[in-house]
């Protein structure tokens, strides 16, 4: 009888061993590629009862019907050796008392080469009969008893494997050999229930296939191939050819995906791809071919985006519009989508420029270019003056909303008198201060304007010849009229005098306080406006004025020279006021509500907007406006022009 010393170190060793094997029994099962074993191309095991196993003939129609229920890739199974091994720790081993004898040592290496040769039972050479009358001639054999249930543990291991894959015929055979195995019943009661359940589902399965076949992946609801699969894992939650099935019905969903990319149907590829995901949700294959999906997708998305490009840069906006819509189709989120929006926006409306941005045009026929312009942005707002304001006016009402939809752009300061001088070079035209003769000008003596027949365009607001960078002033409407219809002859492009909802529009700079810059006096320069701190050459100063305000400037000052409005203007609330387009009007009462301007055939006066260098607070409101007959001149009065996009 061996020593506890040595009863210790064999129950060590062998727990050793124990741990060591079901380590690389579990490395095996779930990294098989570590012992070089590729689980897609591995065969299933052979059979191994052998030919000694009655009933149990190799017939080829058995892997055809294997194959026929196996509706997905390869079943990955682990060797039934492994699960052997993982089953030791469960023998129930009798405690050895002697040495084997050498007959039941001979018995034994038999069996061993038997169980190699996979002849476990049926015969009296099969492992299970030579292991069995091992043990009948010496009962505390410990090899002859782990050898029995290596027997049976291989048995049990190959009926499910024979039951996961379909093949019940072979199952029933191995399973009448466990029966005739010691200690056998409690798995043979297990195995027959799931034998049982294997003959139920059988039929299901090859239905389910035989749908898969037809092409009735998913359809029709209620009759179709991942229905049957569905009704299958009902009965056998743990069926692996159900689950196969599972993974091909996705497989031919996630098809339908790639086939409808192919032809550019990324609506219906969205619906196969939500389809799949239900089918086995978050799966690898699911996951490879949605990457695939959405890189086709924006690659599609990216080439019509360029021809959209290609359409706006030919100035063929319909059918860069077209293309971008069919971008939004196929892939909503592409990043340079919501630029290339903006961009046809720009052209729509802006004609491929800007808001705010500042450009020039040069005159195509001769040196020169125009008047730097600002492209002012499209929107609404409210015209006139508002209830609450105590200075309005009949002139400004009813306030009414107006709908600036169409892009334009405004020049950022009043014309020069070197602008309009180099108009008249060009033209030969003679300004009405010259053909009429004078204007109205600033008297330093009586501080009042007065008329002045010798005063012309070429005269600052005081009658003294004036420097090219200040505004031009003592200009009648029909003056600017006939300035902006040059321009238009000169560059190619549509120049005209800005309507007068255009004007307030782009005054307001998107504000509706009294001013542009707020509802009271500047707290900095900001136009130049009739302050209490400014005094004329004489010490005149202005009785009424906006309180503690001070610019520097008594008259016009150079253009630009203090801060522009929130849309880039300078000077469009002081300075001069300048020429609109429209005729005038008593009141807003039947005024148009979008851009245009408001005229009548034949008629006379015409508009003024803005405040001027001396303006009194309440005639430099935005809403402020008066109208002055179209050959007016005035040392006050000046204009700007507007560009059509």
């Amino acid at each position: 009888m061996p020593s506890n010393a040595t009863l210790h170190r064999q129950r060590t060793l062998g727990g050793t061993l124990g741990v060591i094997v079901l380590a690389c029994a579990l490395i095996y099962h779930f990294f098989p590629r570590v012992f070089h074993v590729n689980p897609v191309e591995a065969p299933r095991r052979s059979m191994s009862m052998g030919a000694a196993l009655p009933g149990n003939p190799q017939q080829p129609e058995r892997a055809s019907a294997i194959a026929e229920l196996n509706a997905g890739p390869p079943l990955t199974l682990a060797p039934t050796a492994v699960i052997v091994a993982l089953s030791h720790k469960h023998a129930n081993l009798p405690e050895q008392l002697s040495a084997d004898t050498p007959a039941v040592q001979a018995l034994l290496a038999r069996a061993t080469k038997a169980l190699s040769a996979g002849q476990l039972a049926g015969d009296k050479d099969s492992a299970a009969a030579l292991f069995a009358q091992a043990l009948k001639e010496k009962p505390d054999s410990r090899r002859a008893a782990q050898g029995l249930f290596d027997v049976r543990a291989r048995l049990v291991a190959e009926i499910d494997q024979d039951i996961v894959v379909g093949d019940a015929d072979s199952a029933q055979d191995l399973l009448d050999a466990l029966r005739t195995l010691p200690n056998a019943a409690d798995d043979v009661k297990q195995l027959e229930a799931s034998l049982k359940t294997l003959a139920h589902v059988r039929p299901m399965l090859a239905k389910a296939a035989a749908l898969l076949a037809q092409g009735k992946v998913d359809q029709p609801s209620g009759d179709s191939a991942l229905d049957m699969y569905h009704e299958v894992q009902k009965l056998d939650p743990q069926n692996a050819v159900a689950e196969q099935g599972i993974f091909e019905v996705q497989r031919a969903v996630l098809d339908r995906a790639l086939a409808a990319v192919a032809q550019n149907d990324f609506a219906d590829a969205d619906k196969a791809l939500a389809k799949a995901q239900t089918v086995r949700p978050g799966s690898q294959q699911m996951q490879d071919v949605s990457k695939r999906v959405s890189d086709m997708r924006e690659q599609r998305a990216n080439g019509v985006l360029a021809q959209a490009h290609s359409a706006l840069d030919a100035g063929n906006i319909a059918l860069a519009s077209k293309l971008a819509e069919q971008v939004k189709a196929i892939d909503p989120d592409l990043p340079a989508l919501t630029a290339f929006a903006e961009q046809l926006t720009n052209a729509r409306l802006y004609a491929s420029y800007k808001p705010g941005q500042v450009f020039t045009d040069r005159y195509v026929d001769l040196p020169g270019k125009t008047p730097e312009m600002v492209v002012i942005p499209t929107g609404s707002f409210q015209m006139g003056a508002a209830d609450s304001d105590g200075d309005r006016v009949e002139a400004q009402l009813p306030q009414h909303a107006v709908t600036i939809d169409k892009g334009y752009a405004m020049a950022r300061s009043a014309v020069t008198v070197g602008q309009f001088r180099e108009f008249v070079r060009a033209s030969g035209y003679v300004p009405d201060s010259v053909k009429l003769g004078g204007a109205s000008v600033y008297d330093e003596r009586s501080g009042a304007m007065r008329d002045d027949s010798s005063a012309t365009w070429q005269d600052d607001y005081a009658g003294r010849k004036a420097d090219d960078n200040l505004p031009v002033v003592n200009i009648s409407w029909n003056d600017a009229k006939a300035y902006v219809d040059w321009l238009s002859q000169r560059t190619g492009k549509v120049y005209r005098l800005p309507s007068e909802s255009e004007f307030e529009y782009a005054l307001r700079g998107g504000t509706t306080s009294r001013y542009w810059w707020g509802d009271g006096s500047p707290t900095h320069p900001v136009e130049n406006l009739t302050g209490s701190g400014d005094r004329s050459r004489s010490g005149r100063h202005w009785s009424h004025s906006f309180r503690g305000y001070h610019d520097g400037y008594w008259g016009p000052a150079p253009v630009m020279t203090f801060v522009p409005n929130p849309f880039g203007l300078y000077d469009i609330n002081g300075n001069v006021s300048e020429w609109v387009a429209d005729c005038w009007h008593d009141s807003y009462l039947r005024a148009p509500n979008d851009s245009s301007a408001w005229l009548n055939p034949g008629c006379v006066a015409h508009v003024v907007r803005g405040g001027s260098w001396g303006s009194s607070p309440e005639q430099v409101v935005s809403a402020y406006r008066q109208g002055a007959n179209g050959d007016v001149r005035s040392g006050r009065v000046g204009f700007r022009v507007v560009r059509e996009l």
